[in-house]
């Protein structure tokens, strides 16, 4: 591991990821969160904050939105984020269902240009399947209704379908995107965001980008934000974090890029309906420390995870050639074909867990199937032994 980069055995901190009940005895490979520490500017930041000693409620000070607005810049060209546009929130899930909610006061305006004869009809909701299993939570306990767009294998790789896109884009109202995507660990391109806008704009759907991911690409492929490929500032919002890339999700801190003011008038006021805008003195403080101080250490991390997908992909290819992993762009989640076992995802998982001690997620959860997503934001030492395990188990089988 490199010179800021420290894996931690968090065994017995109330983790999530290792210290559930499903968890006991088995590597965890599976919840998207990281096993290594922050980085030091982000602990010593919050040392300070401790040692004052006193935890109340927080404003939002000036240095954060500078922060962010420095940080999203000068890492990938995306200018014009300032206290005027940009919301903060307590993570970005429920970030999303507060903007469906100020979202649906708005949709008869959105139909009526659009000329989309659905009135009465619950907000309809366009994303890529497979997808993050939270967006299919939000899209239900908001009483909105999903229209799934799956994505099509071509030779390596998940692509656009995109006669289906333009299809199913006449009937539904926003389009929600994960960009880079969970979990194929697509990173789109500039030419395909270019694309799918045009769509939106042409059909007038409200495009909901989040953007949690963005921090993570590999080799070869780069993120672009989708606020910097729009035209005009009344059709989009953007929710980003420092919490993945950081491994800080735990301090609730999140952002929402709102252009309109009209539009960041409502989901301000959504935010503070479903009570989501209280935040963290933690959370604040280490997000400026992240984006300031801690980019070294998130190069030497995007580097490091890439070895470990390096390492998976080799150690499938030749030691166990059944199952396919596609060459993931970007995230720290692999999407790894198992089909050739002939089980489900979720039947396979679970037989894992209880034989092999390993756990990985099933594809069900996310909409799809025959796949696992595996979590690589974990010492090179514990993945090397968590496929060795999955070696032995189906050996055994």
């Amino acid at each position: 591991m490199g010179r800021m980069l420290e894996y931690v055995d968090r065994r017995g901190s109330d983790c999530y990821k290792w210290d559930s009940e499903c968890a006991a005895g088995s590597l965890p490979l599976w919840i998207a969160d990281m096993d290594f520490a922050a980085a030091q500017p982000i602990r010593e930041a919050m040392q300070r904050r401790l040692d004052h000693g006193v935890f109340g409620y927080s404003i939002v000070p000036q240095a954060n939105y500078d922060a962010v607005a420095s940080w999203f810049e000068r890492r990938h060209g995306w200018k014009g984020i300032n206290n005027t546009n940009l919301l903060y929130t307590t993570a970005v899930v429920p970030a999303i269902s507060a903007i469906f909610a100020a979202l649906e006061t708005r949709m008869t305006e959105y139909r009526r240009k659009a000329g989309k004869t659905m009135e009465n009809a619950p907000l309809r909701i366009l994303t890529f399947t497979p997808a993050y299993n939270a967006f299919f939570n939000c899209i239900e306990n908001m009483g909105c209704e999903l229209v799934a767009c799956p994505l099509v294998m071509e030779g390596n790789r998940f692509e656009i379908n995109w006669a289906d896109v333009e299809a199913k884009a006449k009937e539904a109202d926003v389009f929600l995107l994960c960009n880079p995507h969970n979990p194929t660990g697509r990173v789109w391109s500039r030419a395909e965001l270019e694309r799918l806008a045009d769509i939106m704009r042409r059909e007038h759907l409200f495009v909901l980008a989040d953007e949690i991911h963005c921090e993570f690409a590999f080799p070869g492929h780069a993120y672009t934000p989708f606020a910097s490929i729009v035209i005009n500032d009344t059709d989009f919002c953007v929710c980003t974090s420092a919490s993945k890339a950081f491994n800080i999700a735990g301090l609730l801190c999140a952002n929402i890029y709102v252009p309109n003011k009209e539009l960041f008038a409502h989901i301000n006021h959504a935010l503070e309906v479903h009570e989501v805008n209280g935040l963290n003195p933690f959370g604040l403080v280490a997000q400026v420390a992240a984006y300031n101080e801690s980019e070294a250490w998130l190069d030497e991390l995007n580097e490091y995870v890439y070895g470990n997908f390096c390492c998976l992909r080799d150690f499938l290819q030749t030691q166990i050639p059944q199952l396919k992993v596609h060459e993931t762009e970007g995230t720290y989640l692999a999407w790894v074909n198992i089909e050739a076992v002939g089980m489900s995802a979720e039947a396979f998982c679970a037989d894992l867990a209880k034989k092999g001690h390993v756990l990985f997620n099933p594809s069900e959860m996310y909409g799809g199937e025959h796949y696992v997503r595996i979590n690589l934001a974990t010492s090179r030492e514990v993945l090397a032994e968590a496929l060795n395990r999955l070696k032995q188990y189906l050996q055994d089988k």
